[in-house]
């Protein structure tokens, strides 16, 4: 299979196939004459393995440290298990602080009346650090003076 093929397969682009290649991910990739890669249906399981460990958002770290413990016969699934509780538990701290981006930015966007004045509570909040509940009191959210 050529890069092209296999880039059909995996759902990766052939620039992705070539970084995956070039940091070491695959084993050695037959050439033809001409120098074109040819796959072997081996290397388009990996790339497959690959796609998917980053569609649930493994590092390339930690993909790397996952073929490893795939490519160890000895492997203990404890390891495995351990680098995806550790994984989950950034995760989970990711989104959190993704939620807590959102609901100051929900409460800025909330708070701004939206009526064409100056007035923004939404730039207010970023010039001045403002968060979450601090927001609800915000001077925009209340009528305009004359």
């Amino acid at each position: 299979m050529n890069i092209n093929e296999v880039a059909k397969l995996t759902e990766l682009s052939p620039r992705q196939i070539r970084e995956y290649e070039k940091l070491g991910l695959l084993q050695t990739i037959q050439r033809t004459d001409s120098g074109y890669r040819v796959f072997s249906d081996t290397q388009l399981q990996r790339l497959k393995f690959i796609k998917h460990a980053r569609d649930v958002g493994f590092s390339l770290a930690q993909i790397e440290a996952l073929l490893a413990l795939q490519d160890n016969k000895q492997r203990s699934n404890a390891q495995v298990k351990a680098l995806t509780r550790n994984h989950i538990d950034e995760l989970s701290d990711k989104i959190q602080r993704l939620q807590s981006m959102k609901a100051t930015l929900q409460g800025w966007h909330d708070s701004c009346l939206g009526d064409g004045s100056p007035t923004c509570s939404i730039l207010e909040g970023l010039r001045n650090g403002v968060q979450d509940d601090s927001v609800t009191n915000h001077p925009c959210r209340t009528e305009r003076s004359h």
